[in-house]
């Protein structure tokens, strides 16, 4: 299918579509490449393009990179039209916890399950999590799980509603906190400056919950690019998507660098003999 402004939905056909079910919960997740596991979630409004993008660096990085389906339509390119009824469905999906309040998203567990069994299926010294936008603070949640050892939270959004709040359940709080630091995990996360949907009240949360094992860098909104998809163009409307929408594709640039530095991270953690 291609979109309005004539870029193309991408076909996924580098990547196997596999099945996973995690207590009898079955959704679909694509994976690629070989070495050590990476669960990439998609940001709204689903497995995009840009997303995709980023999963082959991983891929090609040398890890088995795994994109689970959780909303939207795999491979679509993010029109603002298609995009918001994405959105209208996601908050309120039970699945979800979009809002204030509402504690952690029950979804997360699911994730947990399939980092186990990415885990089991890849070896390695554990799992590495990327979380973008609305799943951004996924990847923290799934830290619970004793395989995850590289977390990644990019431009976490939830919830909606309060700049310094953080989609995390109090007793989940706790033991994010806890593997934190009875492990030594770091934690790294990217934000714009300006961004509305993940402000700087929601990086001081983090830091509060996890103090120095949260790597908090915050990049100026005028390294963004300045021709995002619709979708962000109209909805999102300000600088958000560090690595995938908003990323600018060109040597030595700060939206690239923060790309390479991902892949650094998960590579010292996860292949720590290269």
């Amino acid at each position: 299918m291609t979109a309005a402004d004539g870029r193309l939905d991408d076909a996924l056909t580098d990547f196997s579509r596999r099945l996973v079910e995690v207590d009898g919960v079955v959704k679909t997740v694509y994976v690629a490449g070989s070495g050590p596991a990476v669960v990439l979630m998609p940001e709204m409004p689903g497995i995009s393009p840009d997303v995709l993008r980023l999963a082959r660096w991983i891929r090609d990085a040398g890890f088995t990179v795994h994109v689970p389906s959780l909303f939207g339509t795999d491979g679509a390119y993010p029109t603002a039209e298609r995009g918001r009824e994405v959105v209208r469905r996601a908050c309120v999906s039970a699945e979800f916890r979009a809002f204030a309040g509402g504690g952690t998203s029950p979804v997360t567990a699911w994730l947990r399950g399939l980092a186990r069994q990415a885990h089991a299926a890849c070896g390695g010294p554990g799992v590495g999590t990327i979380g973008l936008c609305f799943t951004g603070n996924f990847a923290l949640t799934m830290a619970i799980e004793p395989s995850v050892v590289a977390p990644v939270v990019n431009h976490p959004s939830l919830p909606l509603d309060d700049p310094a709040g953080l989609e995390l359940g109090d007793e989940d709080a706790r033991a994010v906190r806890d593997r934190v630091t009875r492990d030594g995990l770091t934690v790294l996360a990217y934000r714009f400056e300006g961004d509305r949907w993940c402000t700087g009240q929601r990086f001081a949360a983090y830091r509060a919950l996890l103090g120095d094992a949260f790597d908090g860098r915050v990049l100026s909104d005028s390294s963004a690019r300045t021709d995002p998809p619709p979708f962000f163009r109209d909805m999102v409307e300000t600088p958000h998507s560090v690595v995938t929408a908003h990323l600018v594709d060109e040597a030595g640039h700060p939206t690239v660098e923060a790309r390479d530095d991902i892949l650094a991270f998960l590579g010292e953690r996860l292949k720590p003999n290269d």
